[in-house]
Protein backbone atom coordinates (compact mmCIF):
# COMPACT_ATOMS: atom_id res chain seq x y z
CA UNK A 1 0.00 0.00 0.00
CA UNK A 2 1.10 3.61 -0.61
CA UNK A 3 1.42 5.15 2.86
CA UNK A 4 2.17 8.58 1.43
CA UNK A 5 -0.98 8.69 -0.68
CA UNK A 6 -3.12 7.46 2.19
CA UNK A 7 -1.49 10.01 4.47
CA UNK A 8 -2.51 12.73 2.02
CA UNK A 9 -6.03 11.32 1.96
CA UNK A 10 -6.14 11.42 5.76
CA UNK A 11 -4.91 15.02 5.73
CA UNK A 12 -7.57 16.13 3.26
CA UNK A 13 -10.31 14.33 5.11
CA UNK A 14 -9.16 15.67 8.44
CA UNK A 15 -8.81 19.27 7.32
CA UNK A 16 -12.28 19.38 5.78
CA UNK A 17 -14.38 17.09 7.91
CA UNK A 18 -13.42 16.73 11.57
CA UNK A 19 -15.95 18.42 13.87
CA UNK A 20 -14.78 21.46 15.76
CA UNK A 21 -16.25 20.31 19.10
CA UNK A 22 -14.35 17.01 18.80
CA UNK A 23 -11.17 18.97 18.32
CA UNK A 24 -11.94 21.08 21.35
CA UNK A 25 -12.06 17.94 23.47
CA UNK A 26 -8.99 16.33 21.97
CA UNK A 27 -6.39 17.88 24.23
CA UNK A 28 -8.25 17.16 27.44
CA UNK A 29 -9.21 13.65 26.37
CA UNK A 30 -5.66 12.89 25.31
CA UNK A 31 -4.32 13.89 28.70
CA UNK A 32 -7.02 11.93 30.51
CA UNK A 33 -6.33 8.89 28.36
CA UNK A 34 -2.63 9.13 29.12
CA UNK A 35 -3.26 9.45 32.83
CA UNK A 36 -5.50 6.41 32.86
CA UNK A 37 -3.10 4.21 30.97
CA UNK A 38 -0.32 3.66 33.48
CA UNK A 39 -1.16 -0.03 33.85
CA UNK A 40 -1.63 -0.46 30.09
CA UNK A 41 1.79 0.70 28.98
CA UNK A 42 4.14 -1.46 26.94
CA UNK A 43 7.57 -1.49 28.62
CA UNK A 44 10.52 -0.95 26.27
CA UNK A 45 11.80 -4.30 24.96
CA UNK A 46 15.38 -5.33 25.61
CA UNK A 47 16.11 -6.79 22.19
CA UNK A 48 17.86 -4.07 20.10
CA UNK A 49 15.78 -4.68 16.96
CA UNK A 50 12.52 -4.75 18.89
CA UNK A 51 13.58 -1.62 20.76
CA UNK A 52 14.20 0.20 17.47
CA UNK A 53 10.70 -0.73 16.26
CA UNK A 54 9.26 0.32 19.62
CA UNK A 55 10.86 3.76 19.38
CA UNK A 56 9.85 4.17 15.73
CA UNK A 57 6.20 3.45 16.54
CA UNK A 58 6.27 5.93 19.47
CA UNK A 59 3.28 4.10 20.94
CA UNK A 60 4.15 3.09 24.52
CA UNK A 61 0.45 3.04 25.41
CA UNK A 62 -0.48 0.69 22.57
CA UNK A 63 -2.57 -1.70 24.73
CA UNK A 64 -4.78 1.18 25.89
CA UNK A 65 -4.81 2.83 22.49
CA UNK A 66 -5.98 -0.37 20.85
CA UNK A 67 -8.81 -0.63 23.36
CA UNK A 68 -9.83 2.93 22.50
CA UNK A 69 -9.58 2.13 18.78
CA UNK A 70 -11.74 -0.97 19.21
CA UNK A 71 -14.30 1.08 21.13
CA UNK A 72 -14.50 3.61 18.32
CA UNK A 73 -14.82 0.92 15.67
CA UNK A 74 -17.60 -0.76 17.65
CA UNK A 75 -19.44 2.58 17.74
CA UNK A 76 -18.69 3.08 14.04
CA UNK A 77 -20.28 -0.19 12.97
CA UNK A 78 -23.22 -0.02 15.39
CA UNK A 79 -24.13 3.67 15.10
CA UNK A 80 -21.89 6.00 13.12
CA UNK A 81 -21.81 4.12 9.83
CA UNK A 82 -25.60 3.58 9.60
CA UNK A 83 -26.28 7.19 10.56
CA UNK A 84 -23.63 8.38 8.10
CA UNK A 85 -25.21 6.34 5.31
CA UNK A 86 -28.59 7.88 6.13
CA UNK A 87 -27.01 11.33 6.04
CA UNK A 88 -25.56 10.69 2.58
CA UNK A 89 -28.94 9.44 1.36
CA UNK A 90 -30.92 12.35 2.83
CA UNK A 91 -28.64 15.34 2.20
CA UNK A 92 -27.91 16.40 -1.39
CA UNK A 93 -24.25 16.47 -2.38
CA UNK A 94 -24.12 20.26 -3.02
CA UNK A 95 -25.43 20.86 0.51
CA UNK A 96 -22.79 18.53 1.93
CA UNK A 97 -20.09 20.40 0.04
CA UNK A 98 -21.38 23.67 1.45
CA UNK A 99 -21.22 22.26 4.98
CA UNK A 100 -17.58 21.26 4.37
CA UNK A 101 -16.88 24.75 3.01
CA UNK A 102 -18.37 26.37 6.11
CA UNK A 103 -16.16 24.24 8.34
CA UNK A 104 -13.07 25.25 6.38
CA UNK A 105 -13.93 28.94 6.28
CA UNK A 106 -14.67 29.35 9.98
CA UNK A 107 -11.40 27.61 10.77
CA UNK A 108 -9.30 30.00 8.67
CA UNK A 109 -8.54 32.41 11.58
CA UNK A 110 -6.89 29.51 13.40
CA UNK A 111 -4.93 28.70 10.24
CA UNK A 112 -3.95 32.37 9.90
CA UNK A 113 -2.59 32.70 13.43
CA UNK A 114 -0.87 29.31 13.15
CA UNK A 115 0.90 30.48 9.99
CA UNK A 116 1.90 33.71 11.72
CA UNK A 117 3.28 31.70 14.61
CA UNK A 118 5.25 29.55 12.17
CA UNK A 119 6.75 32.69 10.63
CA UNK A 120 5.15 32.16 7.22
CA UNK A 121 3.59 35.50 6.12
CA UNK A 122 2.64 34.30 2.64
CA UNK A 123 0.66 31.35 4.02
CA UNK A 124 -0.91 33.64 6.62
CA UNK A 125 -1.91 36.10 3.89
CA UNK A 126 -3.56 33.34 1.88
CA UNK A 127 -5.53 32.21 4.95
CA UNK A 128 -6.60 35.80 5.67
CA UNK A 129 -7.79 36.31 2.10
CA UNK A 130 -9.66 32.99 2.12
CA UNK A 131 -11.55 34.04 5.23
CA UNK A 132 -12.31 37.53 3.93
CA UNK A 133 -13.46 36.37 0.49
CA UNK A 134 -15.49 33.37 1.59
CA UNK A 135 -17.17 35.20 4.45
CA UNK A 136 -18.33 37.92 2.03
CA UNK A 137 -18.59 36.66 -1.55
CA UNK A 138 -18.91 33.10 -0.31
CA UNK A 139 -21.95 33.92 1.88
CA UNK A 140 -20.50 33.17 5.33
CA UNK A 141 -18.40 30.37 3.92
CA UNK A 142 -21.04 28.27 2.18
CA UNK A 143 -19.19 28.68 -1.12
CA UNK A 144 -15.44 28.43 -1.65
CA UNK A 145 -15.03 31.49 -3.86
CA UNK A 146 -11.48 32.04 -2.64
CA UNK A 147 -10.21 28.90 -4.39
CA UNK A 148 -11.68 30.14 -7.66
CA UNK A 149 -9.57 33.32 -7.48
CA UNK A 150 -6.33 31.58 -6.57
CA UNK A 151 -6.39 31.22 -2.78
CA UNK A 152 -6.32 27.46 -2.30
CA UNK A 153 -7.01 25.88 1.09
CA UNK A 154 -3.96 24.74 3.03
CA UNK A 155 -3.56 23.06 6.38
CA UNK A 156 -1.84 24.63 9.38
CA UNK A 157 -2.86 24.28 13.00
CA UNK A 158 -1.25 25.17 16.35
CA UNK A 159 0.04 21.62 16.77
CA UNK A 160 1.89 21.87 13.46
CA UNK A 161 3.22 25.29 14.43
CA UNK A 162 4.58 23.87 17.68
CA UNK A 163 6.17 21.14 15.57
CA UNK A 164 7.97 23.73 13.42
CA UNK A 165 9.37 25.18 16.65
CA UNK A 166 10.90 21.82 17.46
CA UNK A 167 8.39 20.83 20.16
CA UNK A 168 8.29 17.03 20.41
CA UNK A 169 4.93 15.40 19.83
CA UNK A 170 5.07 13.06 22.78
CA UNK A 171 3.61 9.55 22.73
CA UNK A 172 1.00 8.54 20.18
CA UNK A 173 -2.56 8.44 21.51
CA UNK A 174 -5.83 7.25 20.04
CA UNK A 175 -8.77 9.16 21.51
CA UNK A 176 -12.28 7.78 20.82
CA UNK A 177 -14.33 9.91 18.39
CA UNK A 178 -11.31 12.16 17.81
CA UNK A 179 -8.81 9.70 16.40
CA UNK A 180 -5.01 9.78 16.29
CA UNK A 181 -3.23 12.53 18.23
CA UNK A 182 -0.40 13.12 20.67
CA UNK A 183 0.21 15.46 23.59
CA UNK A 184 1.50 18.33 21.45
CA UNK A 185 -1.34 18.13 18.95
CA UNK A 186 -3.91 17.65 21.70
CA UNK A 187 -2.76 20.95 23.23
CA UNK A 188 -2.77 22.46 19.74
CA UNK A 189 -6.43 21.49 19.22
CA UNK A 190 -7.35 23.33 22.39
CA UNK A 191 -5.48 26.44 21.21
CA UNK A 192 -7.19 26.17 17.85
CA UNK A 193 -10.59 26.38 19.51
CA UNK A 194 -9.60 29.64 21.13
CA UNK A 195 -8.78 30.99 17.65
CA UNK A 196 -12.03 29.84 16.00
CA UNK A 197 -14.61 32.67 15.96
CA UNK A 198 -17.68 30.41 15.80
CA UNK A 199 -16.98 29.42 19.41
CA UNK A 200 -17.66 33.00 20.52
CA UNK A 201 -21.12 33.52 19.04
CA UNK A 202 -23.38 35.25 21.59
CA UNK A 203 -26.68 33.91 22.78
CA UNK A 204 -29.77 35.20 21.09
CA UNK A 205 -30.51 36.28 17.52
CA UNK A 206 -30.63 32.59 16.56
CA UNK A 207 -26.81 32.54 16.49
CA UNK A 208 -26.67 29.88 19.18
CA UNK A 209 -28.92 27.73 17.03
CA UNK A 210 -26.56 28.31 14.11
CA UNK A 211 -23.61 27.30 16.30
CA UNK A 212 -25.23 24.00 17.23
CA UNK A 213 -26.31 23.35 13.64
CA UNK A 214 -22.78 24.12 12.44
CA UNK A 215 -21.20 21.62 14.79
CA UNK A 216 -23.79 18.86 14.42
CA UNK A 217 -23.81 19.12 10.63
CA UNK A 218 -20.01 19.20 10.55
CA UNK A 219 -19.83 16.09 12.70
CA UNK A 220 -22.35 14.23 10.55
CA UNK A 221 -20.55 15.21 7.35
CA UNK A 222 -17.24 14.15 8.84
CA UNK A 223 -18.39 10.63 9.64
CA UNK A 224 -20.36 10.25 6.41
CA UNK A 225 -17.47 11.38 4.22
CA UNK A 226 -15.07 8.94 5.89
CA UNK A 227 -17.17 5.79 5.42
CA UNK A 228 -15.62 4.59 2.15
CA UNK A 229 -12.09 5.28 3.37
CA UNK A 230 -12.64 3.39 6.64
CA UNK A 231 -14.34 0.47 4.90
CA UNK A 232 -11.48 0.08 2.41
CA UNK A 233 -8.93 0.33 5.20
CA UNK A 234 -10.60 -2.47 7.16
CA UNK A 235 -10.83 -4.66 4.07
CA UNK A 236 -7.31 -4.12 2.72
CA UNK A 237 -5.13 -3.85 5.82
CA UNK A 238 -4.06 -6.76 7.99
CA UNK A 239 -3.74 -4.42 10.99
CA UNK A 240 -5.78 -1.23 10.47
CA UNK A 241 -4.68 0.18 13.83
CA UNK A 242 -0.98 0.04 12.94
CA UNK A 243 -1.67 1.33 9.44
CA UNK A 244 -3.57 4.36 10.73
CA UNK A 245 -0.86 5.09 13.29
CA UNK A 246 1.92 4.97 10.73
CA UNK A 247 0.05 6.99 8.10
CA UNK A 248 -0.99 9.65 10.62
CA UNK A 249 2.53 10.05 12.02
CA UNK A 250 4.06 10.29 8.54
CA UNK A 251 1.41 12.78 7.49
CA UNK A 252 1.93 15.09 10.47
CA UNK A 253 5.69 15.11 9.94
CA UNK A 254 5.19 15.74 6.22
CA UNK A 255 2.96 18.72 7.04
CA UNK A 256 5.58 20.15 9.40
CA UNK A 257 8.27 19.75 6.74
CA UNK A 258 6.03 21.42 4.14
CA UNK A 259 5.47 24.44 6.38
CA UNK A 260 9.19 24.74 7.13
CA UNK A 261 10.02 24.56 3.43
CA UNK A 262 7.41 27.07 2.28
CA UNK A 263 9.59 30.11 1.56
CA UNK A 264 7.43 31.71 -1.11
CA UNK A 265 7.41 35.44 -1.61
CA UNK A 266 4.78 37.32 0.34
CA UNK A 267 2.98 38.52 -2.78
CA UNK A 268 0.26 36.21 -4.15
CA UNK A 269 0.71 34.29 -7.42
CA UNK A 270 -1.73 36.47 -9.38
CA UNK A 271 0.30 39.60 -8.50
CA UNK A 272 3.49 38.09 -9.91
Amino acid sequence: MDFRQDANDIRKTRSRRVSRHSRALAGALALLTLGACGSLRNPPPKDPDDLADYKAANDPYEPANRKMYNLQMWAYHKVLRPVGKAWIWAVPKPVRHSIANVNETWREPSVFFSDVGAGKPRRAGDAFMRFAINMSAGVAGFFDVASLVGYKQHETDPGLTLGTWGVAGGPYLFVPFVGPTNIRDGIGYGISQGLTPINYVPRGYDLLTFNWAYNVAGTMEGYASSIDQIDHLEQDSLDPYSYIRSAWQQNRQSQIDTIKGDDRATTPDWYN
